[in-house]
């Protein structure tokens, strides 16, 4: 779904534009309306797919590769920048560690903890660790004052919302009323001190999702859902002054106050086609500080100064992890860094003071997990951290898979056949002949998501085991700018948005990138859908599908699923969400259109192999969704297999299912398109797939 900064800060891809055009020239598509560029970004394609050919091919890595987990999730720099606090999972257990950036030992600050994330407070000596239970405090310097500060589960749900951002040890925290209550509905904005005690910051019969803390410590400014709009308020007093309306769905997160609190910082496409970084006056004026300069990217992160809250650092990472320094100094060190890293997705966080250490996270479309250093602005050294903890799948030590084994994601651009210019990324396994070589079309889900630069563990198996992955990022896809959002236009049958992959495909195999012959398409949640939809219409395209937890009826599910808790954009329901994308639940027009486009109202259509899997207990898919559409293909006899977790929920994010996952994705493909042999599975996943695999097709008979 759609993510934004936080109000307090962020983390940035950080790449200089000189730096990517230097060293991904032949693999980067820039933008240019005219059809002769357009040319020239297809012969890049090409050159890029030949260059790849060049490199020596991969040996045949283990699942385990693929399906470990870092043992490090997560590290963040305190803002003084002395110290950096990260979890490591240790079998079961995930305990929290301090890294002092002087140099010297790590230190366990607590053996176990639920939480995912850690926040620092603003002067450096606390932690916050909220889980979807309660709300922690832990020391970072041996003080006094460890402990639980806040429920946060109950019907009166609670949502941590980050460290205050002028008190040096509090909390603000979201108070979300029940949908049923005999007392009046309202939302609450709290301030919760280490020790417990709670303070009012404001209480509204509308949703708060947003808020700005101003430097005297009060409430500047505050954001509210209004039905299908957000409204940001100024805060005088006791009284609310309305300072921007954000309407039909038009993004506008608060990033940071400035100027004593009188000024917003904000990212918004409010007024644009793409989200970008804004300043918004006390007389109402918006205007652009950065957008970016590609055209083609929405702002993804911001990176401010610590104690001043001035922007330092845009981030854009839709197409190409690239990020540009807002400052004279915060571009000389951005370029610092690009030229150690170059061609790598960065990101940093930054500390303030003149010894202040930053945190550089090193990813990359070829490298699982991530890589962490320090960068000493001082003095332009680096220095590598955190680089022996080990990755591990079903208890125990697994290797990474090396990056010279992994293939390249390429960003490419392709046009419809409307005329409109779609984004993707591509994979080509090493040392191969891409002419010659099967070709998988991997659809993200959502479908109100997208695909980005950075490691794919199921595209990287499938390029391990021979085949060519493209990930398209079809209209509707986020992150893309505003038009492109909008431009699916609720088309999600067999319509526009498919033909976007389906087109996608057919223009690689034009330039001779897959074997016509040996095409294949899979995903899960809509890119499920999207693979039941390739294989019902698309047959003389698709000949196999993979779909994991896929709506056979992606109307029937579309209503299911709005009557549901969770919301796609903060405080607005989702019924209305859907309804701005042009799919509303209750119009039954809508509803007819996408059943009778639907996979399972063709299901006599279908005359591909077929692989699905399901969540006994997903709470986006119901399992009836799927068992239902398995029910008419078993009636009608057609060939199709299906494994379901019985505890699985939509995720799907038990091991051994992960496990068993992509064991029958090799095996299916590798009888289907001719990729690589599967290593056997053994004991343990052999007894799984018997007591999971509900349906066994043709391909998968002898298991």
């Amino acid at each position: 779904m759609l993510k934004f900064p936080k109000s307090f800060g962020g983390r940035v891809a950080v790449a200089s534009m000189q730096s990517i055009q230097c060293t991904l020239a032949a693999a980067v598509l820039t933008l240019s309306p005219a059809s002769s560029a357009f040319s020239d970004e297809t012969a890049a394609l090409r050159a890029a797919v030949s260059a790849e050919r060049a490199r020596p091919r991969a040996p045949q890595l283990d699942r385990d590769q693929f399906l470990a987990k870092a043992g490090v999730p997560g590290a963040w720099l305190s803002p003084d920048g002395r110290h950096v606090a990260y979890l490591r999972e240790e079998g079961s257990n995930r305990g929290v560690w301090l890294l002092p950036t002087a140099g010297g030992a790590a230190k366990q600050l607590l053996p176990d903890t639920e939480s995912a994330q850690l926040s620092w407070s603003g002067d450096s000596r606390w932690l916050f660790l909220s889980s979807p239970r309660q709300l922690s405090v832990l020391a970072s310097g041996g003080q006094s004052g460890s402990g639980v500060i806040a429920k946060l589960d109950g019907r009166w749900q609670r949502v941590f919302k980050g460290a205050d951002p002028v008190l040096p040890a509090a909390a603000l925290v979201v108070e979300i009323p029940p949908k049923v209550s005999r007392l009046p509905r309202k939302w609450r904005l709290l301030r919760i001190g280490l020790d417990g005690r709670q303070s009012l910051l404001h209480e509204d019969a509308r949703p708060i999702v947003d808020f700005a803390i101003g430097p005297n410590g009060r409430l500047a400014y505050v954001t509210l859902a209004e039905k299908d709009k957000y409204v940001i308020y100024r805060k005088q007093g006791d009284r609310l002054q309305q300072a921007m309306r954000c309407e039909g769905l038009d993004r506008c997160r608060i990033v940071s106050t400035l100027h004593a609190g009188q000024e917003l910082l904000l990212s918004t496409d409010t007024g644009s086609g793409f989200r970008r970084l804004a300043l918004l006056d006390y007389k109402g004026k918006l205007t652009t500080l950065h957008a970016d300069p590609r055209g083609e990217a929405d702002l993804d992160e911001v990176v401010l100064e610590p104690d001043t809250g001035q922007p330092l650092i845009a981030g854009y990472r839709s197409t190409v992890a690239a990020n540009y320094g807002l400052t004279p100094v915060a571009r000389r060190h951005v370029e610092t860094i690009e030229r150690r890293y170059p061609a790598r997705n960065l990101s940093i966080e930054v500390g303030s003071g003149a010894h202040a250490q930053w945190l550089v996270r090193d990813r990359a479309g070829s490298l699982k997990g991530a890589l962490f250093h320090l960068y000493d602005p001082a003095t332009g050294g680096f220095r590598d951290i955190l680089d022996g903890i080990a990755f591990r799948h079903a208890g125990k030590t697994v290797a990474r898979p090396p990056e010279s084994a992994m293939a390249r994601r390429i960003a490419f651009a392709y046009r419809a056949s409307d005329g409109m210019r779609l984004h993707g990324f591509l994979m080509v396994p090493p040392g191969i002949d891409a002419a010659h070589a099967p070709l998988m079309a991997h659809v993200h889900g959502g479908p109100f998501n997208l695909a980005r630069p950075e490691f794919s563990s199921t595209g990287q198996l499938l390029a391990n085991r021979g085949y060519i992955v493209f990930e398209p990022n079809f209209r509707g896809s986020t992150g893309l700018g505003r038009d492109y959002l909008f431009s699916a236009r609720g088309d999600f049958g067999n319509g526009r948005v498919q033909q976007d992959i389906v087109e996608g495909v057919r223009f690689l195999l034009a330039q001779g990138i897959g074997d016509p012959s040996r095409v294949g398409i899979d995903g899960a949640s809509f890119g499920g859908y999207s693979a039941l939809q390739g294989a019902t219409f698309q047959p003389e395209l698709f000949k196999v599908a993979i779909a994991a937890v896929p709506p056979a009826d992606f109307g029937w599910v579309l209503r299911w699923y709005s009557h549901s808790a969770d919301q796609f954009t903060d405080g607005i329901p989702m019924s209305t969400t859907m309804r701005l994308l042009s799919l509303d639940p209750a119009d039954p027009s809508i509803a007819e259109r996408l059943r009778m486009q639907s996979p399972i109202a063709n299901a006599g259509k279908l005359s591909r192999p077929l692989l699905l899997l399901a969540g006994a207990d997903d709470e986006r898919v119901p399992i009836r969704s799927v068992t239902h559409y398995a029910a008419e293909l078993k009636s009608l006899g057609k060939d199709f297999s299906l494994f379901i977790d019985a505890e699985g929920r939509h995720q799907l994010e038990d091991p051994r299912t992960r496990e068993a996952y992509f064991y029958l994705m090799e095996e299916f493909l590798h009888r289907r398109l001719g990729g690589a042999a599967p290593e056997p599975p053994g004991k343990p996943l052999r007894e799984y797939l018997r007591r999971n695999l509900r349906v066994k097709g043709r391909d998968l008979s002898g298991l």
